[in-house]
């Protein structure tokens, strides 16, 4: 059957501006009228004449609003010439999974339909993002030609009568102003889990989890949060690796993430901090709505910051069959994480970097050879294998790491703590505050740290006392391509090391969300088993004190501390 592109007139819409992650905003501002549709066709008019006859993935994490979205962008694609779209089954597909599926087809890209850790539902967040062909988040030069496209539409084309089944696994052909135009329907697991296959050994860890040898089975808490992990989990992990049925929870996606805010931290999955304590479990670990993050715990809920996560993979690369065979390069890290893989990266001699926070700044070091293993503090870990973090692959390389050492995790993070130190760390949230007492605030650091009296300055809270040794707005030079990020977090580092972070963050709907990070380095082994509140509290203290958040805005208490 043939189908006609029909041009529909359309006016901009301001504040479609691509953050750290894609345009995130509420439900409600997506449904206006052309607003879905306008930016949509600025992500293909920013394709240029790549465009025409293309492959585009699509998918995302299912929540609210995405049926419409998927209906949206193949009418749309359909309309400007695309040749080829791959979906995931239902509009289904992690994001570290598109990732995958990007790059061992060698699309031109994808459109990735999520808000991330963001609440679903009418009243929640919807996301739209676009990765670029290396399977990464599209780079500042792209996401600013889109910003511009959308400020200045006038019409979109589209495909208004083609209608297609997403529901079934199946490959459709239509003509187009007659060129064809292809909807291939795909298991959203099959091409991810085989490329979990090439990367772990699943016979050492099925043997493990099974308790091979005589030993005590070794079980697992794995909670999606109703989110897009869940098909993952039963198929890897029940599936694949034999653990049992209740081995996972929360693996059928919801719209609403079942009313639950999908960010696995302390706050939000604090339904598996509870079993976990309960002591029946080695390893637990949550994941977020799109399938990117991950907390992991350990028996007890003994828990791993994602500093420590990502420094403890690094010291243990050797058990992950990938790295074995491929080698290891460098290591990377956001400004805003603790500087814990650092030494890890200076004891193995492993080229490090420090870059802004985003996935995206990894994905050149990555391309280029330059690095093997990245990670940031808001939970996110990935490798070379894909250009996204990847939140169960941070469990399955936990597994590796425990099935070859035969250690518990907090075994091993006391070994590591040993051998390279502690780096205490904590992440304050305040959500939705009001933006102008946010941006007073920064503008106000700005101030401070541009006054050379700063520097030498001494701050106290109790018996400690931390003397300032440099402050700046970070910037980033990328050592691939030579762009500039600049202003991308205020820090002020003092003399024994300890450093405080401030940013806003960009990947809310509405307000503004500060974010403040503390990072405090020990190295007496004596010290290591405190807790990391009772450590960092001076700090604490000090930041509040320099910052003047409370008195600004008006908020005495973090809504999430990490």
């Amino acid at each position: 059957m043939q189908f006609s592109s029909v041009k529909v007139p359309t006016k901009p819409y301001d504040g479609q501006k691509p953050g750290t992650s894609g345009l995130r905003k509420s439900v409600s501002v997506f449904k206006q009228e052309n607003y879905t549709e306008n930016f949509i066709q600025c992500i293909l008019t920013a394709l240029g004449e790549r465009k025409n006859g293309c492959c585009l993935v699509v998918g995302g994490d299912g929540r609210y609003f995405s049926k419409e979205a998927v209906d949206i962008i193949i009418r749309i694609c359909a309309g400007n010439g695309v040749k080829k779209l791959i979906i995931g089954q239902n509009g289904i597909m992690s994001t570290p999974a598109v990732s995958c599926v990007i790059r061992k087809y060698q699309t031109e890209g994808a459109i990735i339909l999520t808000a991330s850790h963001n609440p679903g539902g009418p009243e929640g967040d919807f996301g739209i993002k676009f990765n670029t062909a290396n399977g990464g988040p599209a780079p500042d030069s792209v996401t600013s030609e889109i910003y511009s496209l959308t400020q200045k539409i006038s019409e979109y084309c589209h495909c208004p009568d083609l209608t297609v089944d997403i529901t079934q696994t199946k490959t459709q052909e239509f003509i187009v102003e007659g060129h064809p135009f292809t909807i291939e329907v795909v298991d959203s697991v099959a091409d991810y889990l085989s490329l979990m296959k090439e990367i772990f050994d699943f016979d050492s860890v099925r043997s493990f989890l099974a308790g091979s040898g005589g030993s005590t089975p070794f079980k697992i808490r794995l909670d999606s949060m109703h989110g897009v992990t869940g098909p993952y989990v039963e198929r890897i992990f029940c599936d694949e690796l034999g653990t049992s049925k209740d081995s996972v929870v929360n693996t059928k996606p919801l719209e609403d993430f079942g009313g639950h805010h999908p960010d696995p931290n302390l706050t939000y999955a604090a339904d598996l901090v509870k079993t976990m304590k309960g002591g029946e479990y080695g390893l637990g670990a949550a994941f977020d709505g799109d399938g990117d993050r991950n907390m992991i715990l350990g028996h007890q809920a003994f828990f791993v910051t994602p500093s420590d996560s990502l420094a403890v993979i690094a010291a243990n690369l050797d058990s992950i069959p990938y790295f074995k065979n491929k080698g290891v390069k460098g290591y990377a890290r956001s400004m805003p994480t603790a500087g814990a893989v650092d030494r890890v990266a200076k004891q193995t001699g492993k080229e490090f970097f420090e870059v802004p926070t985003g996935w995206k700044y990894f994905g050149n070091l990555m391309d280029a050879g330059r690095i093997s293993l990245c990670g940031e503090e808001s939970f996110g870990t990935g490798s070379d294998h894909i250009r996204e973090k990847d939140g169960v692959w941070a469990a399955l390389a936990w597994l590796s790491i425990l099935a070859e050492k035969g250690k518990s995790l907090e075994e091993l993070l006391i070994d590591h703590w040993a051998k390279f130190g502690r780096n205490f760390f904590t992440r304050y949230d305040y959500e939705n505050c009001d933006s102008e007492p946010s941006n007073q605030m920064m503008e106000n650091l700005e101030n401070l740290i541009k006054d050379s009296s700063f520097i030498g300055k001494h701050f106290s809270h109790g018996e400690k006392t931390y003397k300032v040794a440099q402050a700046d707005n970070f910037e980033y030079t990328d050592p691939i391509d030579g762009s500039v990020a600049k202003k991308q977090g205020i820090r002020i580092i003092f003399e024994d090391g300890s450093r405080i972070v401030f940013r806003l963050s960009g990947t809310g709907s509405s307000g503004a969300t500060i974010r403040m990070y503390i990072d405090s380095y020990e190295a007496d082994p004596s010290k290591h088993r405190l807790g990391a509140q009772e450590m960092l509290k001076p700090l604490v203290e000090v930041a509040l004190q320099i910052s003047q958040l409370q008195e600004l805005t008006g908020r005495q208490e973090p809504t999430v501390i990490t």
